[in-house]
């Protein structure tokens, strides 16, 4: 039964046509080639919190966790996309050093990529809800209560998100990186109940998983509603600058909102994850067996045969 109620911090994301892992010592990606192979890459896992004993801390831990995982997602999905795009031809050899001067150019576009992002995430969920309620102000103050202000912009940061993903799942690429992502969810649900890691039992398991990082992002929304209502409304270039400065400490909280949850099978946990699993139903689809089958080779190859060593 131990095996049956196994809790693992073994954790990953769709990419394109695969599927990207990350376990205990190292981290792997499976992705789906044109010619119908998995191609698997292996990477040797080093965190900062191996460095740093001090960022193991509750809520240090959770800031960490999240800027290395955007980070090294970045990277993946941008391999995804070499490996799966079809190669007209085959590339001549080239010499190290020229190797080298591409692995550059890539490491720069792939830090550009990810800071354009972030500049994209600010505008759309920090700087676009606090100016639009910003203009109500007028109706708002009204009312004489600053938390209704906050409470709408949350309100409207969580429907952008909502609206967002809704937009993007209609797209067919999408939907594949959809069809993906539930098949990362139900190979690790697989593992967690000590079944084989074959297709036939992962097929059975839910895609809906209570550690999903789309459960993660909403608490982030939730949290940042009560962090924010500690912000000044006078000054609205001030307020967004403090909003930018406090998303560490409400990503540190949602992590540990998520981990309390996660360790503890309660009426509080289902209460705190349901709308999490909710969304799920927009950011996951069921995956065919060639997806499932990706899926599960990217998460063999990251288990190191002792289950307590991934143990959440």
């Amino acid at each position: 039964m131990a095996a049956k109620n196994h809790r693992t911090m073994i954790g990953g994301q769709a990419v394109i046509e695969g599927v990207m892992m990350r376990g205990a010592k190292v981290a792997s990606m499976a992705v789906r080639a044109p010619d119908g192979t998995i191609t698997t890459d292996i990477w040797e896992t080093v965190s900062a919190k191996d460095k740093l004993a001090f960022l193991k801390l509750p809520f240090l831990r959770g800031i960490v966790n999240f800027v290395e995982m955007l980070v090294f997602g970045t990277k993946c999905l941008m391999r995804s996309a070499d490996i799966s795009m079809p190669q007209e031809e085959e590339e001549p050899a080239v010499d190290p050093a020229e190797k080298a001067k591409r692995d550059k150019t890539q490491n720069a576009l792939t830090g550009f990529s990810f800071l354009i992002g972030i500049v994209i995430a600010v505008g759309l969920f920090i700087v676009l809800p606090a100016t639009i309620v910003n203009f109500m102000k007028g109706a708002l103050d009204s009312s004489g209560v600053g938390w209704i202000k906050t409470l709408l912009e949350g309100l409207i940061r969580i429907v952008i998100f909502i609206g967002y993903l809704a937009a993007i799942s209609q797209m067919k690429d999408i939907q594949r990186v959809f069809q993906y992502h539930g098949a990362e969810h139900k190979s690790i649900f697989c593992y967690e109940h000590g079944d084989e890691l074959i297709v036939e039992n992962a097929r059975k398991c839910g895609r809906l998983h209570p550690r999903c990082g789309t459960s993660f992002l909403l608490i982030v929304l939730i949290v940042s509603i009560l962090v924010f209502s500690f912000v000044t409304w006078n000054v609205i270039y001030l307020r967004i600058l403090l909003h930018v400065l406090l998303l560490p400490l409400v990503v540190g909280i949602s992590y540990e909102i998520i981990r309390f949850a996660g360790r503890h099978d309660t009426s509080v946990k289902r209460f705190l994850l349901a709308p999490g699993l909710w969304l799920q139903k927009l950011t996951t689809r069921e995956p065919d067996d060639g997806q499932i089958e990706v899926a599960l080779t990217a998460l063999k190859a990251v288990l190191t045969g002792n289950r307590e060593d991934d143990k959440w």
